[in-house]
Parts: C-alpha cells; sequence; structure tokens
C-alpha cells in the first residue's frame, strides 16, 4: 500500500496517542475545515473519471428529494493522494479511494482533524471497489450527513434568538439564530423569518391534536389538508386572497423520523401560493408528543428565486432538530 498505509497508519498512531502512559492526555487535532455540504474525494484521477468515480458521483451528488430543482447531496471535490497533505487532510468530511490488493469499506472519526469523517475504500479491481463502495455509501452519507448538522448548530450557537415566543406559546424551544425574527404570534402558532439576499427562510410551529391523523391510509391527504388549512388561516400571500399551500402537482415525501427524542414523521415538498406564481421547498417534522397528548408541528420553509436551495433548507433543518420539549406550557396557566 502507497497513500492508503499513510492514512491507516495515521489512524492508527491518533488513536494510539490519545492517551499517555497514565492514558489520560488527549492528542491535539486541529479544527476541521470545509463549507457545509462540501465532500473532499481523494483518489486517483483516472479512477475518478471512470466506473468507479461515477458510482461515487450517483450515490453522494445523487438528487435531494423535496427540492423544486435538481441539487447534489454533496459538493464534491476531488484530488489525487499526492496532493493529499497539510491542510487538504483537515477536511471535514472525506472519502478515500484506492485500487489495492486489500478489500476495505469502513469509517474512521477524527483522524487528521476534528470533528472528522473520513470513509476508507480499497480493493484490488474496480468491481470490487464499486462493490465496497454501494455496502458503505448509505452509512457514510448518513454519518457525514450528521457531523455536517452538527457543525451548521456549532456555528449558528455562537448567536442565538432570545425571544420566548416558542417557549410560552407551544412550551417548546430551539435554537435560533439571532438574525431571525418573530413575524407572527398567536395561540400555539409562532413564525419567525430572516431575510436572505433574494427572498427569505422560515420557521413555523403550531399544534395539532393527538388524534389529528387517524388513519394510515389517509396520512398523506391529511398532512396536504393540514398544511393547506394552517397556510389558509397564518401564511397569506402578497394580495388578498392568496395564500400557501402544498404543491398540488406532486405529493411530498414522507420518512418515518425521531426528533427531540421523539417518534415523529420527516415530510418534504414544495410549497405554493395559491392564487400568486410562487413557491418553494418546505421541510416538515410531524411530533408525538404524547406526554401532552398533541401532535408538534415545526417547518422550515424557503422562498428564494433562481437561487440554489439546498444549504438554506440544511440551516432549517439543523433549527428544527435542536427542538426540546422539557418546557412548561405557560401559555396554557
Amino acid at each position: 500500500m502507497k497513500k492508503l498505509g499513510t492514512l491507516v497508519i495515521a489512524a492508527a498512531l491518533l488513536a494510539l496517542g490519545a492517551c499517555n502512559s497514565s492514558g489520560s492526555k488527549e492528542r491535539f487535532l486541529p479544527p476541521s475545515t470545509g463549507g457545509i455540504n462540501s465532500l473532499m474525494v481523494v483518489m486517483d484521477t483516472e479512477l475518478w473519471r471512470g466506473p468507479v468515480g461515477e458510482k461515487i458521483r450517483d450515490e453522494f451528488a445523487a438528487q435531494i428529494v423535496g427540492l423544486p430543482q435538481i441539487e447534489p447531496k454533496f459538493t464534491i471535490t476531488q484530488i489525487p493522494p499526492k496532493v493529499f497533505k497539510g491542510t487538504t487532510t483537515h477536511s471535514r468530511s472525506l472519502l478515500y479511494v484506492e485500487q489495492d490488493s486489500t478489500s476495505l469499506a469502513h469509517i474512521k472519526d477524527d483522524a487528521y482533524s476534528k470533528p472528522q469523517k473520513v470513509a476508507v475504500v480499497t480493493g484490488p479491481t474496480q468491481e470490487v471497489l464499486i462493490k465496497n463502495l454501494d455496502s458503505l455509501a448509505d452509512r457514510a452519507i448518513n454519518e457525514f450527513k450528521a457531523n455536517e448538522i452538527a457543525e451548521a448548530q456549532r456555528r449558528f450557537e455562537r448567536s442565538l434568538s432570545k425571544d420566548k415566543a416558542l417557549e410560552e406559546e407551544l412550551g417548546i424551544h430551539l435554537d435560533v439564530p439571532s438574525l431571525y425574527k418573530v413575524g407572527r404570534r398567536e395561540d400555539n402558532f409562532v413564525w419567525m423569518d430572516i431575510q436572505i439576499p433574494k427572498g427569505t427562510m422560515n420557521i413555523v410551529a403550531y399544534e395539532m391534536p393527538w388524534d389529528y391523523f387517524s388513519n394510515d391510509s389517509t396520512f398523506v391527504e391529511d398532512i396536504i389538508k393540514m398544511r393547506d388549512s394552517i397556510g389558509q388561516k397564518y401564511i397569506p400571500g402578497p394580495y388578498e386572497n392568496t395564500y400557501m399551500i402544498t404543491e398540488k402537482a406532486f405529493a411530498p415525501y414522507v420518512f418515518p423520523a425521531e426528533i427531540g427524542g421523539k417518534k415523529a414523521a420527516e415530510v418534504k415538498g414544495v410549497w405554493e401560493i395559491h392564487g400568486y406564481p410562487m413557491a418553494g421547498p418546505f421541510l416538515t417534522y410531524i411530533i408525538n408528543d404524547k406526554e401532552h397528548n398533541r401532535k408538534i408541528i415545526v417547518e422550515g420553509f424557503t422562498f428564494a428565486p433562481s437561487e440554489a436551495k439546498r444549504d438554506y433548507m440544511f440551516e432549517l433543518e439543523a433549527i428544527l432538530k435542536t427542538i426540546k420539549f422539557d418546557l412548561p406550557l405557560t401559555s396554557a396557566d
């Protein structure tokens, strides 16, 4: 092995160096670097241009569901192993691929910097490399994304909103950056937003009865009905009799989820304005708050015409995933 040997040995030395003879001293690691949702791929350019590279692009640059235009899961930068040194090794998300006599598919934590995820894939042939990539891709994508969510949360935690609307109306807490402002607040409903260069990013939260979704066979239809009724009541468009609804042309995507330690449904799709040509992506979590006999709904949506929306929606997802429920429902007192 050539460069892979360097990688594995370095990771092993880091693991061994984490403790001194007393087993208590941690090894210093520089902070990881890189833009949110960026992935550094280290592999020979010849491999990158062939079927192995195509497999990587198919998996790690696949289209994100729920966005109105094609955008990749990660922005990929490929470099050959000979330039993988110095600060290049500090990238937060790394995928190292090498055609080698060994066959490996695993993930290392904090090999060169912290926090960092390094996925290592090797194989004696291109066919084995592709097979190993296939076996590791889903796990690697999930771990890369979780690391990116945590990084986004660390960044906006530097300056958080002190507004108590969510706590007072719904008994929940979100780590919302201070630039978001409450634009509408009513009983059991809060809407916060922030201006971006060509539009807005928005967070809404409200509650629904525990038994609102009573039939699994109509779950998607009930989600649409719920969102449309909330949009009509609380989220107006630019003119009279215009308001937010769920896009009629395509049903939203629904996935099982867990958020704030509670079971939930994750909903991704596109909103539009009834009676006016405006649209954009939304991400909704329908959370089972059994302790309070209700469903808590938290949603992020973006309006940014002609702009890429992946990173906007990613920030909103990172915010929504900070939800905490251990607060008294003060508005009900």
